[in-house]
């Protein structure tokens, strides 16, 4: 069982390794995204800065909770939408037929689906997410290292909630679940839960998790409260567990398209 997966772990190496290579190879072009997508996030920190300095503070937040709330947002998204950038093909793959390649090697399929591909415009958040803490989050070593667990459980939560969204095609044989659950979780993770109230709030903590994504990690850094690092990391590994139980169902209802590409 250890030969096996460290065998597994050789071969997930290589492929990201590959797509590493991949994306450095133009390299002028590999630090232009990465520096578009960093103005790109300045350009949101301003809109905050000026919202913030004209009402002060709003249900509790003002400019400095909301930086961090950004810092790990964008860290997160980095991770997942720079690193892992197929977790957003996984319903196109799978409504197209376009998976056989990645069923024919000797590696887990999610993983190395995973590992396959990176966007290098996406790597500029992770960058920026990084600098934003360490500049103006107030960085200290327990603050950092709540950071650090808090980036951690958002990484968790939204590739596992976009890999659901995606398997969803398994199923259906459509695309839509992945593309809105792609652009519900991310335009609510953008803003601090606590301004909605009602069932919105209820559906952004239970059904779309956007507040375990950003609003609960930011909260924790500034007012460490035990049973919510608990409950954080309980949603985190709960989420994870299911994308890759329903991805894993999803695989045997899957049809081949015979489209042998390196997905």
């Amino acid at each position: 069982m250890i030969a096996e997966w460290r065998t597994h772990a050789r071969g997930l190496a290589t492929t990201w390794r590959s797509a590493w290579l991949e994306a450095w190879a133009n390299r002028r072009s590999f630090w232009l995204q990465i520096v578009a997508m960093i103005v790109n996030d300045v350009v949101w920190i301003v809109f905050w800065w000026l919202f913030f300095r004209r009402v002060g503070e709003l249900r509790g937040w003002d400019i400095d909770d909301v930086i961090v709330l950004f810092a790990i947002l964008t860290t997160s998204a980095g991770f997942v939408l720079g690193l892992t950038n197929n977790v957003r093909r996984i319903g196109e793959l799978a409504s197209s037929g376009g998976l056989d390649a990645v069923l024919a090697l000797p590696t887990p399929p999610l993983l190395h689906l995973l590992a396959r591909r990176i966007e290098t415009v996406n790597v500029g958040d992770l960058f920026f997410g990084l600098g934003l803490f360490v500049v103006l989050g107030d960085p200290s070593p327990a603050r950092f290292g709540l950071y650090v667990f808090g980036v951690v459980c958002s990484v968790l939560v939204l590739g596992g909630f976009l890999v659901l969204a995606g398997s969803a095609s398994f199923f259906t044989s459509r695309n839509e679940a992945g593309d809105l659950g792609f652009h519900a979780i991310l335009l609510f993770a953008n803003y601090p839960v606590d301004i909605f109230s009602g069932v919105a709030r209820f559906l952004l903590y239970g059904v779309v998790p956007a507040a375990f994504v950003s609003t609960v990690p930011a909260k924790l850094i500034d007012s460490f409260e035990p049973w919510w690092a608990l409950g954080l990391a309980a949603v985190a590994l709960g989420t994870a567990t299911l994308a890759w139980a329903v991805f894993t169902l999803g695989l045997r209802r899957y049809t081949s398209g015979a489209v042998w590409t390196a997905a």
